[in-house]
């Protein structure tokens, strides 16, 4: 169970996630690769949950493109966008 920085997850009230559910870690993981700086991303975002995710992620065109480079160029992963 996590609840998210406020600076992350600022709109309404705050929340406790279940990071053992993947419909509630998948949000987890929207949230922050839209909203999280450059430390929230390090602490919450496993690269390879990430990757296991990729599918279930709704992600905006642009934050979903720059992370499927990202993950191309660090891991040799295509993901697509």
């Amino acid at each position: 169970m996590i609840v998210l920085p406020r600076h992350v997850a600022w709109s309404g009230p705050r929340k406790q996630w279940n990071l053992d559910d993947r419909r509630q870690r998948s949000q987890v993981y929207e949230i922050v690769l839209t909203e999280g700086t450059d430390d929230d991303v390090r602490w919450f975002v496993d690269v390879d949950e990430l990757i296991a995710l990729w599918d279930d992620l709704w992600l905006s065109p642009h934050v979903r493109r720059a992370w499927a480079e990202h993950l191309r160029l660090v891991r040799g992963v295509d993901l697509g966008c």
